[in-house]
């Protein structure tokens, strides 16, 4: 699935790419675009798509609620057995999804796509200042969370059925911090996350301020600590963590 806001220059060429690789892989494939309240012609493209292609679907959220309720509202409406979202600008190309799938088949629950497991593999990197803010989050994310990821934000994860299920209902976070939100809670449920290597390329355009979305999900990051402290995730079935 593909959370999608204001994503008309590229949503076409997006979903040939996901068609064309599907169809060549045999896959039989469900596309949903979320459209988070875009003001192009985003949802528009889509529905075209959508009449031509009876596997791709559109959903609209009710107004812009951001990528991480965009990605939950996909994922609790996908009938697969596997489960993958992506950026809408495919910064890890579709083929690499198959690295994704061979980890699910090969025993994991989640398999998350890493920029950094493997540096190289990057075509072409961030900004040096967006490489800080990024090493710099991960690190807070392994001292508060305690999530010994190398990368827990790139947008390319797949996850079995059973895994979405449970994650995505338990989910609260709806922008930039939902991405740690679900690895905690996978942990919490013992779930095997496996993470992998991708080729990536930084896309141009990208819509994350490093100062205003930092301190955000600097805050979300310390919202996930409290929801479990408090009981928060408890309520759907996850065991309370007592402090320390």
């Amino acid at each position: 699935m593909l959370p999608a806001y204001n994503e008309s220059e590229r949503v076409a060429s997006t979903l040939e790419k996901i068609l064309a690789h599907s169809a060549q892989r045999g896959w039989k494939t469900e596309v949903i675009v979320v459209n988070d309240g875009s003001s192009d012609d985003t949802a528009r493209l889509v529905s075209g798509y959508a009449a031509r292609h009876p596997g791709v679907r559109l959903l609209d959220n009710p107004g812009n609620r951001g990528k991480g309720y965009s990605v939950r509202n996909g994922m609790l409406h996908a009938t697969g057995d596997i489960l993958l979202f992506s950026d809408a600008d495919l910064s890890s190309p579709i083929v690499e999804a198959d690295k994704l799938f061979a980890a699910i088949a090969a025993g994991a629950d989640v398999a998350i796509g890493s920029r950094w497991l493997k540096a190289e593999l990057q075509t072409k990197r961030q900004p040096l200042h967006r490489q800080v803010f990024g090493r710099a989050f991960n690190l807070a994310l392994r001292i508060v969370l305690g999530l010994n990821f190398k990368d827990t934000q790139c947008g390319f994860k797949a996850f079995t059925r059973d895994a979405a299920q449970k994650l995505f209902t338990l989910q609260k976070i709806e922008r930039w911090g939902f991405d740690p939100e679900l690895l905690y809670l996978a942990r919490t449920l013992h779930l095997k996350v496996v993470e992998v290597p991708v080729t990536w390329s930084h896309r141009e355009g990208t819509r994350i301020n490093p100062l205003r979305d930092g301190i955000r999900m600097l805050g979300e990051m310390l919202t996930i600590r409290w929801n479990a402290l408090s009981g928060k995730y408890a309520v759907l079935g996850v065991k309370r963590e007592m402090p320390g």
